[in-house]
């Protein structure tokens, strides 16, 4: 006998799971805390229990927590196929938000599909450091966010998508010398890159003087101080400009961690074309060139 899953249920969990409340899930869906309660109810009915019940929030169970992953991706594919009947044209407006070292590597053969694809779409493209993305994902300043992170490590109660995991390298000119000097002088792109911790520990722990050479905010200056050889700076393997060159870790310079590329959406329900441009980076991501360039 076959079972139907209610997509309207799944509306409604996914949305009191995002604002951890049942009044707050009823005013973005435009339903009485009642209605939101009976559905969810209803839900639990055939799922077992989805929510823990505190003062004044609600707390996923682990059932719960497994149950939403699942939910998010039903209700996506159920508003794709829709769309494929409707065969309506997206429109609309993207906000989409990168660090300055993915804006010219990873990002241009995405968008470039996409709005082929969409052309009615507008796309609002923001620059920032990974820490200032996150923000501006969280006070809903942007739809979606691409987000470099050390492996493992979670922003607050919000989790991305994990995409590529890739090397941080020492970046230097080819056959330059700066490496050598002491104290070594660092170029990174601006205070708030989210390198910079990770970088400079690394540097205390060898015990290597260090001095901060150039920080601007501008991925171009930074590149132009690196190609005169006047520092050296850290990038992922996979942005590294064909001009400059990987410096070897070892005596001098020490080993850095692996970097995780991770996908943040905005909290609750996002339109359309914020769901397709998420798509297409999951699959772009997925494709063999991006695949060959996050493992290079």
């Amino acid at each position: 006998m076959a079972r139907n899953l209610d997509v309207a249920l799944l509306r409604t969990f996914v949305a009191v799971a995002d604002h951890a409340s049942m009044t707050a899930a009823g005013n973005v869906l435009h339903l009485t805390q009642s209605a939101v309660s009976q559905q969810i109810a209803r839900l639990e009915d055939l799922s077992g229990a989805l929510f823990i019940r505190e003062r004044k929030t609600l707390r996923l169970t682990p059932n719960g927590e497994r149950f939403l992953g699942k939910a998010r991706r039903l209700i996506v594919l159920n508003d794709e196929l829709w769309a494929d009947m409707a065969q309506e044209p997206i429109n609309g407006l993207v906000r989409l938000g990168a660090p300055y070292d993915l804006v010219g590597t990873w990002l241009p053969p995405i968008l470039k599909t996409f709005s082929q694809a969409h052309p009615q779409v507008e796309i609002k493209l923001v620059c920032l450091a990974s820490p200032e993305l996150l923000t501006a994902v969280d006070n809903g300043a942007l739809d979606l966010a691409l987000v470099e992170e050390p492996v493992g490590k979670s922003h607050g109660k919000s989790h991305g998508e994990c995409l590529a995991v890739d090397r941080l390298v020492w970046v230097g000119a080819k056959g330059g010398t700066a490496h050598l000097k002491t104290p070594l002088p660092v170029s990174m792109v601006a205070e708030t890159c989210a390198f910079r911790p990770v970088v400079l520990q690394a540097l205390g722990e060898v015990e290597l003087p260090w001095r901060t050479m150039f920080e601007s905010g501008s991925i171009d200056a930074t590149h132009a101080t690196i190609r005169a050889d006047l520092a050296v700076t850290a990038w992922l393997a996979s942005t590294v400009p064909t001009d400059l060159g990987i410096l070897p870790f070892g005596e001098r310079l020490p080993e850095l961690p692996s970097f995780a590329i991770n996908l943040y959406q905005t909290k609750g329900q996002i339109p359309r074309a914020v769901s397709e441009l998420l798509q297409q980076i999951r699959h772009s991501v997925s494709s063999p060139l991006i695949a060959d360039q996050a493992i290079a």
